[in-house]
């Protein structure tokens, strides 16, 4: 799970929380720079229920991976910020948790200088969307050649990429689309990161 969001929002302060680490969480944008990254238990209160019914010799959690991202800005797409590394550290996520700035503090600095968590939500996922537009790009000039020989799954694949570059397009995040399973499946296999669960 990737914690994204504009600099300076408290990123590395949730991931601190979340894994008890102690990951640098200064009042300064890009404090974090590379990905700070903890595995940690999911509480489970049925784990705990049948631990006490069995007793058995060794209690294993569930873990999950966290990945404290460095901000976002606008025109990360473009490699503004450092942008397109970061964008390739979401890349290797299966979820996103979205830090929004919701608090005023005049002692806080904000990279937009006012707080407007409406307007911050939709730069990063503007950001996200105009990533994978290009990324969408490049894969279907790469497809095109092959779906041209007649291959009956690079044109569907083809046909799919195309239908989600429209949807994109149209600024919509490619999650908020409604295919059945099989496409969804396929749909994984691109990597594109406004798919992954919010």
């Amino acid at each position: 799970v990737g914690i994204v969001g504009l600099p300076n929002v408290g990123k590395s302060t949730l991931f601190n929380c979340l894994s008890q680490s102690k990951a640098q969480s200064e009042n300064y944008p890009f404090c974090t720079i590379d990905p700070n990254v903890s595995i940690v238990n999911v509480p489970d209160k049925r784990l705990d229920a049948l631990n006490k019914l069995i007793s058995p010799e060794k209690l294993i959690h569930t873990t999950v991976k966290i990945v404290d991202i460095a901000g976002l800005v606008k025109g990360a797409s473009k490699g503004e910020g450092l942008g397109n590394k970061f964008l390739s550290n979401i890349r290797e996520t299966d979820a996103i948790i979205h830090v929004l700035r919701c608090f005023e503090d005049t002692e806080i600095t904000h990279v937009e200088n006012t707080i407007n968590p409406l307007r911050d939500c939709e730069i990063i996922e503007t950001e996200l969307m105009l990533a994978d537009l290009d990324s969408l790009d490049k894969q279907i000039q790469n497809l095109s050649k092959k779906a041209k020989s007649n291959d009956p799954d690079a044109k569907k694949d083809l046909a799919l990429m195309k239908d989600l570059h429209v949807l994109l397009s149209e600024g919509k995040p490619v999650r908020s689309a409604s295919f059945d399973y099989e496409k969804m499946k396929k749909i994984k296999t691109f990597n594109l990161l406004t798919s992954k669960p919010v």
